[in-house]
């Protein structure tokens, strides 16, 4: 063949042995025509801006010798290059997935604690590479873990199998996913005694009437999101994320939005006096709907523990969470008021997902009933 670079006419030139330069306005390139078990085909080798005729030789005295010995040489280039392709890890994969998904976490404590689990207890299998985790690499982060810190160890399983399920889906693996629970790690870990599976720390619903006397004589924006949030038996992120524009002072009710549920279903709240009474306390004229109802000092929420901080002055080893608990046990042992309207004044999801679509009632006067007494149990 003439030197490459004399070449200016467009099109197709022969070098023998099946290798050719294409000549187009838009580039030249390098490609091979041979046949393998008696199928002709064709094959690029690349730019001949970046290979030279030597090396485009090579290429196609390497194509020749694989398509003389039956094998077809493409897939021989590609699984060359898979073989020499840096093998993506689970801790690299880790990282974009929870990017992919984060969007989709309710609150940015949530998306923070996918991060820090996988960083943190996922550390001893960050740097083997997806194909080939198995059994024991899973073990290696969950079994340090499984009885002193239960609830912590079940997370990191349930997040690592799901990680491993869309590197799967993803074509980064094959076979049974190694970190599911039953049939397999069940097998290997030990069980667990009931003393260690911990639930949040209640209180007593004799004592409400005590605590709530004395948590009324306490002042600031906490104390009074607290009192309210027991009140309505709401969780603490629902009464910390309150804006007023959710709040119907007229008819009484708070509507909490889809978003902010954990069922991502809209909750409504009828408000006893009682509840009332600490919204009226805090209000002020002129507020528009986006203000948040108790704000923090510093503006903006109340942060997590800010709740927990209350609790912890007035020396009470309880949870704010655990003072749901205090009114299901309130609700179930001295009044008459149907399970359901009681799981309905929770957020809980009743019966079936097929109950849940034909029930459309929301029962919101038995559960005015039920909260307005409540308050006065708790406000005698």
């Amino acid at each position: 063949m003439k030197q490459v670079e004399h070449l200016k006419k467009v099109g197709l030139y022969s070098d023998g042995g099946g290798l050719y330069l294409r000549i187009r306005e838009s580039g030249r390139s390098w490609f091979f025509i041979g046949t393998v078990n008696g199928q002709r085909f064709e094959m690029g080798l690349g730019s001949a801006l970046d290979i030279t005729l030597a090396r485009a030789r090579e290429k196609a005295e390497e194509a020749r010798l694989h398509a003389l010995e039956g094998r077809d040489p493409r897939i021989e280039r590609d699984r060359a290059k898979k073989q020499h392709a840096p093998q993506l890890t689970f801790g690299q994969f880790a990282k974009d997935y929870v990017a992919e998904i984060e969007d989709g976490f309710r609150n940015p404590k949530h998306r923070q604690q996918w991060h820090n689990t996988l960083d943190t207890y996922g550390e001893p299998m960050a740097e083997v590479p997806l194909a080939d985790i198995e059994t024991e690499d899973v073990l290696r982060c969950v079994q340090p873990i499984w009885l002193d810190k239960p609830e912590t160890a079940s997370r990191v399983r349930g997040r690592i199998e799901k990680v491993l399920d869309a590197a799967k889906a993803k074509g980064h693996r094959t076979g049974e996913n190694p970190a599911r629970m039953r049939g397999h790690l069940e097998l290997f870990l030990p069980k667990r005694s009931k003393a260690t599976v911990k639930h949040h720390a209640a209180l007593p619903y004799a004592e409400m009437p005590a605590f709530m006397a004395e948590l009324r004589k306490r002042e600031g924006v906490a104390a009074k999101a607290l009192e309210f949030a027991i009140l309505t038996a709401a969780r603490s992120g629902e009464a910390r994320g309150m804006v007023w524009g959710e709040v119907d002072l007229a008819a009484k009710l708070w509507t909490v939005p889809a978003g902010r549920m954990k069922a991502s279903e809209q909750h409504e709240v009828p408000l006893s006096d009682a509840a009332l009474s600490v919204l009226q306390a805090v209000h002020e004229d002129g507020l528009e709907a986006d203000h948040v109802v108790f704000l923090a000092p510093r503006g903006g929420l109340l942060s997590d523990m800010s709740l927990s901080a209350v609790l912890k002055r007035m020396g009470r080893q309880v949870t704010v969470h655990g003072m749901r608990s205090a009114f299901r046990d309130w609700a179930g042992d001295t009044t008459s008021f149907p399970r359901d309207v009681v799981e309905m004044a929770l957020a809980h999801a009743i019966g079936s997902a097929t109950e849940r679509a034909y029930r459309r009632g929301r029962a919101l006067e038995k559960r005015r009933e039920l909260m307005e007494a409540w308050a006065s149990y708790c406000l005698p």
